[in-house]
C-alpha cells in the first residue's frame, strides 16, 4: 500500500489520543491532526480539508457546500457511530465514500445509561450534588431500580446492549422501534409498545434512536405531558431528538420528576438555566467516550482508511 495519501483528522478526541495517533501514522506516515483543537463549522471546514483524500471526522459537517470545495476527497471515515452530521445525498453526489461501523461504542453508552438509571432512582446523583453545593444532608434513598418499568425507545445496538445490562434487575421493559423485531422481543421478555404506551407506563424513559428528519424533536412538550409525574427521562443519544426548551419547562413545572442528559441541542451548551436545574443531571457528551470506546471507534476509522486506500 502506498503511504503517500493525504489523510487529515478533524476530530479533537482522535487527535489528542496518543495510541490512535501512533496507529494511524503507522499506516499513513504523513497524516495530519487537529492539533490546534479547532471547532469547525460549514464556513471553515472545507479550508481545513483542503486537498486531502481521506478524513477522520467526528461531528464536523460533511455537507454539500463543504464537499463542493474538496474535489480530491475520496473517503470520510467516521470516528463515532452517529451519521447525523453527514449528508448522504451530498456524499453520493460528490462520490465520497463513508467509512462507518455501527455500535462500536455501545457498551460505553449503555453503561452510562444504566448509571443514570440507578443514580436517578436511588437519588444518588441529586443527593451527592446537593451535599456538595448546599450542605444538604438529605437521606432520601429513592427507589430500587429492580422491578421498575423501563421504556426504551430505539432497540438498535445500544438499546439491545442496555437490555442485556438490565436483565439482572428484573425490570419490566417496554420497547419501541420502527423495525419489527418480534422474535428478539419474545426471546428477551420485552413488551413491544407504542411511544404513547411507554410515556404512560414507564418509570424511566430512555431514548436511543438515530437523529434524522423523522426523529428530530420527537420528544416534546406533548411527550412529557403524557409521562407520569414520577418519571425520569434519560437521553444519551442525540440532543436534537428532544425539544430542549420543552424538557426544561417540564422539569421546571414538575411535569416529570427529573432527567439525566449527556447530549444537548447545541454543544457546548450555554443554557445555564437548564444546566442548573435542581432536578437535572447532565454530562458533556461523554457517553460514548470511555477509553475502550475511544480506541474502538478510532481503530474502526483507521481500518476503513486502510481498506479503501490499500486497494
Amino acid at each position: 500500500m502506498s503511504m503517500n495519501f493525504k489523510i487529515k483528522v478533524s476530530s479533537k478526541s482522535f487527535s489528542r489520543n496518543p495510541i490512535l495517533r501512533r496507529e494511524l501514522l503507522a499506516a499513513f506516515p504523513y497524516a495530519e491532526f487537529n492539533d490546534k483543537l479547532e471547532e469547525f463549522t460549514a464556513d471553515n471546514f472545507a479550508a481545513y480539508i483542503d486537498d486531502s483524500q481521506g478524513m477522520v471526522v467526528g461531528l464536523e459537517p460533511i455537507i454539500g457546500p463543504v464537499l463542493a470545495k474538496c474535489p480530491n476527497l475520496e473517503l470520510v471515515s467516521k470516528f463515532g457511530v452517529g451519521l447525523d452530521n453527514i449528508d448522504l445525498v451530498a456524499t453520493d453526489k460528490y462520490n465520497v465514500k463513508i467509512g462507518w461501523t455501527g455500535g462500536v461504542n455501545r457498551r460505553s453508552v449503555s453503561e452510562m445509561t444504566l448509571c443514570f438509571m440507578i443514580g436517578l432512582s436511588r437519588h444518588i446523583l441529586f443527593s451527592s450534588r446537593n451535599l456538595v453545593r448546599l450542605d444538604d444532608w438529605n437521606k432520601n434513598g429513592g427507589y430500587d431500580l429492580s422491578h421498575q418499568t423501563v421504556g426504551i425507545i430505539g432497540a438498535g445496538y445500544i438499546g439491545k446492549d442496555l437490555v442485556t445490562l438490565l436483565k439482572p434487575f428484573g425490570c419490566r421493559i417496554l420497547v419501541n422501534d420502527i423495525i419489527d423485531q418480534a422474535d428478539y422481543y419474545q426471546a428477551n421478555g420485552l413488551i413491544a409498545s407504542s411511544k404513547e404506551e411507554i410515556y404512560a407506563q414507564a418509570d424511566i424513559v430512555t431514548v436511543h434512536t438515530p437523529l434524522d428528519e423523522t426523529t428530530r424533536g420527537f420528544c416534546n412538550a406533548d411527550s412529557f405531558r403524557q409521562m407520569k409525574e414520577t418519571c425520569y427521562f434519560i437521553n444519551c443519544a442525540r440532543g436534537g431528538l428532544v425539544m430542549q426548551t420543552d424538557l426544561k419547562q417540564a422539569l421546571m413545572d414538575g411535569t416529570i420528576a427529573g432527567a439525566a442528559i449527556d447530549v444537548f441541542e447545541f454543544e457546548p451548551s450555554d443554557d445555564s438555566e437548564l444546566i442548573n436545574l435542581p432536578n437535572l443531571i447532565c454530562t458533556p457528551h461523554t457517553g460514548g467516550s470511555s477509553n475502550e470506546a475511544v480506541l474502538a471507534m478510532g481503530r474502526s476509522a483507521i481500518s476503513h482508511l486502510v481498506s479503501h486506500f490499500g486497494q
